[in-house]
């Protein structure tokens, strides 16, 4: 029997999205290979930073039951099981179970099954469950479940939003690689408590939205810089460093095939220049005949015998050498004059030489 308001067992299992398949031990070299490393690597870092405040230490073990477990009715009385997919997190929250609130848990390893891809590790309380319930907040005075997180971190201060964000990430957070689609994301048992961390992220100044995908609640996290800053409220600073460096490679890597992308559209653009060029210049010189003043056709063929070669070039392969706008300027006038001859002869000019592919082309 599960209490009104908060998500079965089996809801549990199907609300968990992206954190199947995570490792137990720290893997900080695979953050090169496996984007599901990083929220690993996350988890496991944050699973060894060291609280030293009570009020920090209650809001992440309460934040961390209201994101991980359920209540159960067995024989009358509240049992709390926490479905965590990391072995470090469930020590974590073993060991601060007995040592804030004095309560003995149990923890149980499940294998991967079904659609669960990953181990799973269930940390449960049986004796005792109902008075650890009401201490960390998460059933009310009555004895209802809370829908948002327990008042005592919403109305805590800062240091309480970062506790309630680290439980948060250690019960249901996933973390992707830097790119386009980058993003640091909690699954939340319903919409309430989704809205209460983001109200917790905008008290630490940090911009988080949630939203609901195939019924499923979620606070996400997209931008670069505010995903930097979270880690590093969290105490993760090891995963922001190596976070970060991926991010900058990925960066440099994308401004260089950004440049290399458009160096050689460039390229093709002066080839098709050049071939186009050079055919004007061929037909020009078949229009005029012999009529061609002497220094036009050095500067033709000149074009014509390096067809590859840019204009700065061809001025310098000149005898005497030449300015770039001057061999481009005779260029220019022989074409000039061969297609007024051939407008006066009635035939075709030279630019009924250049193909579809060859139009794009304007250099000389």
């Amino acid at each position: 029997m599960t209490p009104t308001g908060w998500p079965s067992p089996s809801a549990r299992f199907s609300n968990h999205s992206r954190n199947s398949g995570v490792r137990d031990t720290p893997d900080r070299v695979s953050w090169q290979y496996a984007p599901m490393a990083m929220t690993s690597a996350v988890k496991d870092e944050l699973s060894r930073v060291e609280i030293t405040k009570a009020c920090c230490r209650k809001a992440e073990v309460s934040t961390i039951l209201r994101f991980a477990s359920g209540l159960h009715i067995i024989s009358g009385h509240i049992v709390i099981e926490a479905d965590l997919d990391a072995g470090a997190t469930a020590r974590r929250l073993r060991k601060d179970l007995f040592d804030i609130y004095g309560h003995d848990s149990d923890v149980t390893m499940v294998q991967p099954s079904g659609i669960r891809k990953g181990t799973r590790y269930l940390v449960r309380v049986v004796d005792g469950g109902e008075a650890l319930a009401r201490q960390t907040g998460i059933v009310d005075a009555s004895g209802r479940p809370v829908r948002g997180l327990p008042p005592a971190i919403v109305a805590g201060g800062l240091c309480d939003c970062e506790a309630a964000w680290r439980g948060a990430f250690l019960a249901h957070g996933s973390l992707t690689e830097p790119g386009r689609s980058s993003s640091l994301e909690v699954t939340c048992p319903g919409p309430e408590a989704a809205l209460a961390l983001v109200g917790a992220a905008r008290r630490m100044g940090i911009a988080a939205k949630s939203r609901e995908v195939r019924g499923v609640d979620r606070v996400v996290i997209r931008d670069g810089d505010a995903i930097s800053a979270m880690l590093t409220r969290l105490g993760a600073h090891e995963s922001v460093m190596a976070w970060e460096e991926r991010r900058m490679r990925r960066e440099v890597r994308a401004t260089a095939n950004r440049l290399a992308n458009f160096d050689d559209a460039n390229l093709r653009r002066s080839a098709r220049a050049a071939v186009a060029a050079g055919a004007r210049v061929q037909r020009a010189l078949e229009i005029l005949g012999d009529e061609v003043p002497d220094h036009l056709v050095v500067a033709g063929r000149l074009r014509l015998e390096h067809q590859q070669a840019s204009l700065e070039e061809l001025g310098a392969l000149a005898d005497p050498p030449m300015t770039k706008d001057a061999i481009a300027g005779r260029i220019r006038r022989l074409l000039a004059l061969a297609d007024k001859r051939a407008q006066d002869l009635g035939i075709p000019d030279t630019e009924s030489v250049l193909g579809p592919d060859m139009l794009e082309g304007d250099d000389v």
